[in-house]
């Protein structure tokens, strides 16, 4: 990793000076830095650590570069799952995919060459000529699984989460409730959207519930891969 990012600091000096970007000593700085760290790094964390190096260079300074490293290929941004913008190294040569865990947020970089195969197989398929891709993988990772309870009301659980009702809390009138929406324990689910205000939309046997919040907390489930 040390040798890439020599070659990048390289080409940084070569392009930058070719291109007569202003304040090149100033930006390489930043450059230097954003190498140094291997997570995707929102502007305000790059800012941040640039301070702690002794810089003094404003926001807008590190955001303007930022900005010129993605434009020169030395950087790519991500915004996962519609959140944050965060940055990453592009080095030259290198694809990775993600996973994102949905409950501490953490992400995972992955290559897998026989998955690359499968997308070229597949663009080849449709005379689709593909010019990149990118693959978001949500989920929950496996130390966030460790620390998770066997049971969960319904109201906490994550969109794109397979459940099995166990159980209904409470009194016998949110049982029946749930019987006549035709909902029972044991009957699998898919959560659709969950906002973790409003009201929670599952699936279930190919149909699609809207269940109100108070009546989500009440019902108990488990996660599908947890048996």
């Amino acid at each position: 990793m040390i040798e890439i990012h020599q070659k990048e600091i390289g080409q940084f000096k070569k392009l930058f000076k070719q291109e007569n970007i202003d304040r090149i000593n100033d930006r390489f700085a930043i450059l230097k830095v954003f190498l140094q760290t291997e997570n995707h790094i929102t502007a305000e964390n790059l800012y941040r650590l640039i301070k702690q190096k002794g810089f003094n260079f404003s926001e807008e300074f590190v955001r303007d570069t930022l900005k010129l490293l993605c434009q020169y290929g030395f950087a790519q941004k991500n915004q996962f799952d519609n959140g944050v913008l965060r940055y990453e190294h592009l080095h030259l040569g290198q694809h990775y995919d993600h996973m994102i865990c949905t409950k501490c947020r953490k992400i995972f970089e992955f290559n897998n060459d026989d998955l690359q195969r499968l997308e070229s197989q597949i663009s080849d398929a449709y005379g689709f000529h593909m010019l990149q891709h990118k693959m978001e993988i949500y989920g929950i990772c496996k130390e966030c699984l460790k620390k998770r309870e066997t049971l969960i009301s319904l109201d906490m659980a994550k969109p794109g989460e397979r459940l099995i009702i166990k159980d209904v809390a409470g009194c016998s009138k949110a049982r029946m409730r749930l019987l006549t929406m035709g909902l029972r324990p044991e009957d699998e689910i898919m959560v659709i959207t969950n906002n973790h205000q409003g009201q929670v939309v599952i699936a279930a046997d190919y149909q699609r519930f809207a269940l109100g919040r108070g009546l989500a907390r009440k019902i108990l489930t488990e996660p599908l891969n947890g048996r």
